[in-house]
């Protein structure tokens, strides 16, 4: 898919950063679907810029797939990002395009309801391999007496 030039937000803060949003980004558009939700992923850690690339995506003029993978960043965003996200996924379900409610609808879906047996199960704790008990201060002082009458005090002689 030939994909115009991405106009730079300015928040980006050297060369490297554009070129690496720009990579992302043609992997995004990607026939493969596992390397577009790959870049997907990547672009969900990306705050401001990811999410201005994941909505084009999910917005323009691209493939099902390609929509697919921008939900799924959509659904990993962290942090300040996730409120926003999920208002964009709200966005979409009022848009014409029936590929991106579809997607929009999925995803809503999986975030309210996450899919059972996706987590892993709570493990039992294991016992501890000794026990450490707690000795009373009754048990000290008796302990102490005990040695010092039994030990043959040298000054009682």
């Amino acid at each position: 898919m030939n994909l115009g030039k991405r106009k730079p937000s300015g928040r980006e803060k050297d060369q490297a950063s554009v070129k690496l949003l720009e990579k992302l980004r043609e992997q995004l558009h990607s026939s493969n679907p596992s390397t577009a939700r790959q870049a997907a992923f990547n672009l969900s850690w990306m705050q401001d810029d990811g999410l201005d690339i994941l909505k084009e995506a999910l917005f323009g003029d691209s493939a099902r797939r390609t929509k697919s993978a921008a939900v799924y960043g959509l659904r990993k965003m962290r942090g300040r990002m996730k409120k926003i996200a999920f208002g964009v996924l709200s966005a979409g379900l009022k848009c014409s395009d029936s590929d991106t409610t579809y997607a929009c609808q999925n995803a809503l879906a999986l975030l309210r309801h996450p899919a059972p047996g996706k987590f892993r199960p709570v493990r039992k704790k294991r016992p501890p391999r000794f026990q450490i008990r707690e000795v009373s201060a009754r048990g000290l002082q008796k302990r102490r007496d005990e040695r010092v009458r039994g030990s043959g005090n040298r000054f009682s002689k």
